[in-house]
């Protein structure tokens, strides 16, 4: 195998590497969203249950077996606002690390692209070069050989 054909292996496997980081990166943001929504449901819940007590407390009178439920169902909300607040924080942590990874996969897969790149110019250029060489060769071989032939013709 040439180096070249190396190089080119290694250049499909960093793609490889990087389409895989894109996956995880979409898979992270997708859990960073649900994360979100769980959050947005979470808040709307309380806000909706601090409003029906709202209109209940401004209605009616309140018994404290009553009061006592709203502010245990009330803790119970904040608790699983709080915890949804640390798997969000823990989501984009993990979607902000994918994405560091995504990058630095990017800057291989290019880095590498531009090194096979130039690899491919030398070996074109040094291609060139040497045809072009045999083809001065070759130019310089038909001229001295008519030349002699000139110079044995005038002889004769």
């Amino acid at each position: 195998m040439s180096n070249l054909q190396t190089l080119h292996k290694v250049v499909d496997l960093a793609t490889r590497r990087r389409d895989d980081a894109l996956t995880a990166l979409g898979q992270a943001q997708r859990e960073l969203q649900a994360a979100q929504a769980q959050m947005n449901q979470l808040r709307n819940y309380a806000d909706e249950a601090l409003q029906r007590w709202a209109q209940r407390s401004t209605t009616g009178g309140v018994d404290a077996n009553l009061l006592h439920h709203h502010r245990q169902f009330m803790e119970k909300i904040t608790h699983a606002i709080e915890f949804q607040q640390a798997v969000q924080r823990s989501r984009e942590e993990v979607v902000e690390r994918v994405q560091a990874q995504v990058y630095a996969a990017e800057r291989d897969v290019a880095g590498l692209r531009k090194y096979a790149e130039r690899k491919q110019q030398a070996i074109e250029h040094r291609a060139m070069r040497q045809e072009q060489k045999a083809t001065d060769e070759m130019a310089l071989t038909i001229h001295l050989r008519q030349a002699l032939s000139a110079a044995h013709g005038a002889r004769s």
